[in-house]
Order: C-alpha cells, then sequence, then structure tokens
C-alpha cells in the first residue's frame, strides 16, 4: 500500500464487456493544478485516445536485428585490428 500520494483518474467502463471492463488514465500534475479542463472535455479526449489506433513502430524488428549485428560485426572487426 502506497501512501501520501495522491493521483486525479478518469474511470471509463466499457459497454462491452467481452474484453475490457473499463480503462483507467492519470492526469498529469499540470493538468490538475491548472483546473482548466471541465469534465466533457476529459471525456471527450479518453474517449478519442480508445478510439485511436495504436501507434505502429518506427522501426521493424528487422533493423533492429540489422544494427545489432552491424553493431557487434564493428565490434569483432576493432578486435581482430588491434
Amino acid at each position: 500500500m502506497i501512501k501520501g500520494i495522491s493521483k486525479q483518474v478518469i474511470v471509463v467502463q466499457s459497454t462491452d464487456k467481452k474484453l475490457f471492463e473499463q480503462a483507467i488514465f492519470i492526469m498529469s500534475e499540470e493538468a490538475v493544478a491548472s483546473g482548466e479542463y471541465t469534465d466533457d472535455t476529459l471525456l471527450k479526449e479518453a474517449t478519442r485516445l480508445i478510439k485511436a489506433p495504436p501507434k505502429s513502430r518506427r522501426y521493424s524488428r528487422f533493423a533492429y536485428l540489422f544494427t545489432g549485428a552491424v553493431f557487434t560485426g564493428l565490434i569483432w572487426f576493432f578486435t581482430l585490428i588491434l
């Protein structure tokens, strides 16, 4: 149990409970401190985030594999030179 920490959260209940019952959003300290956001604004933003498609990775796994292989090859090369 954590004591002494207070966070503002938004809980959005799902209408179709086959996969998820609810989504929980933790508000940033700046948003809470400003107090300029209405309940309607927060609900619209939470709904927008839920409906947004997931961000794709910038690089594929192959790019990371290739980069690791090149880096390993360079280490071997410099080890042979020394």
